[in-house]
């Protein structure tokens, strides 16, 4: 008697994508939750190593540097200047505070200088940061040839102070230069002069040529915040009966402020360490008439090779200037 046969039947079960049935009583979950759950266990894993002392690896070397080029000379120039060294002698000698007493009592240089740097960060803040906000608000507009005009705004600022303070000497020449040709085809050569030579016009006319250096940073500055801005603002204001000058004083400003910060601290700092272009102009002439504490720095330890006297220049630069920054900075980020 012939067994019977039983065919062998494909059955077709359809199942939850993200479970395989075994017919066995158990369910695995999916390749891909599996690779998830892999994945997850290794950032987990990850997280434990960069969370734990591993992390200071990764900023040893930008502290390294950071402590070789910053801290160390900083450090080294104040102990320098409470010695009396002229920098060949193997022994030096300790004065103590006397560096700085004679900074602020007989150093009638050093007191010109302080003067000059004042007067050199009033006019920075006041000409270089107001003119360079115009400019930008100018070339923010839509206009033919608005692309041309920001290159040749910017142009300047990429010259080293050296090169333009070259240039400014020619433009100041008595016989031949620029602002002596116009005063003569003006006639007007009862006020040409050597602006250089003068102490009474000498730190402007430097200053002029550290203006027209200076006025593409800030610009680019205040020209990126600009278009942060959104023109719905503007618009609305418009809508409501604000006029430009309102708009510009609610509107603009306020929303700026970031942008100030940087603008203000970096143009404050470039201020009172400038050093190049005054280098190159006067050297600190006439009459010490355009020394800044930058030169009367260089000059002391070089020149005059007292080198704790210029260490003493330098770390009264460094507290005026944390004195100057610090707050104005803590005072404008305040929300």
């Amino acid at each position: 008697m012939l067994q019977p046969q039983y065919s062998k039947r494909l059955t077709i079960i359809k199942r939850p994508p993200n479970k395989v049935n075994l017919d066995i009583g158990g369910v695995i979950p999916p390749i891909s939750s599996i690779r998830k759950e892999n994945r997850l266990v290794k950032n987990k894993a990850q997280n434990k190593f960069l969370g734990g002392k591993s992390r200071y690896f990764f900023l040893a070397p930008g502290a390294a540097i950071y402590l070789v080029v910053i801290i160390l000379p900083a450090l080294y120039t104040l102990i320098l200047s409470f010695y009396q060294w002229n920098g060949m002698d193997s022994i030096r000698k300790f004065v103590g505070f006397e560096n700085y007493k004679t900074l602020f009592t007989t150093d009638y240089i050093f007191g010109m200088a302080l003067k000059n740097n004042a007067i050199w960060i009033l006019m920075t803040t006041v000409l270089t940061v107001g003119v360079s906000l115009l400019f930008a608000m100018l070339i923010n507009k839509q206009f033919c040839g608005r692309i041309i005009i920001r290159g040749v705004l910017y142009f300047p600022y990429i010259l080293s102070g050296t090169l333009v303070g070259i240039i400014w000497v020619w433009v100041y020449q008595y016989q031949f230069g620029l602002y002596n040709g116009i005063l003569e085809a003006l006639n007007l050569i009862e006020y040409k002069k050597a602006w250089l030579s003068d102490p009474n016009f000498a730190l402007y006319a430097v200053f002029l040529a550290d203006f027209w250096n200076s006025l593409g940073g800030p610009m680019i500055l205040f020209l990126a915040g600009l278009q942060t801005i959104p023109s719905e603002l503007q618009e609305a204001a418009r809508v409501d009966g604000a006029g430009r000058l309102r708009v510009f004083l609610n509107i603009t400003i306020p929303q700026l402020k970031e942008t100030f910060v940087i603008v203000f601290a970096t143009q404050i700092i470039r201020a009172l360490k400038v050093y190049d272009m005054i280098r190159a102009m006067t050297d600190g002439g006439p009459a010490n008439s355009t020394d800044t504490l930058a030169t009367l720095m260089v000059t002391k330890s070089f020149d005059m090779l007292d080198f704790g006297g210029g260490a003493a220049v330098a770390m009264v630069m460094t507290v005026f200037l944390m004195i100057v920054i610090i707050p104005y900075i803590l005072a404008v980020s305040k929300d």
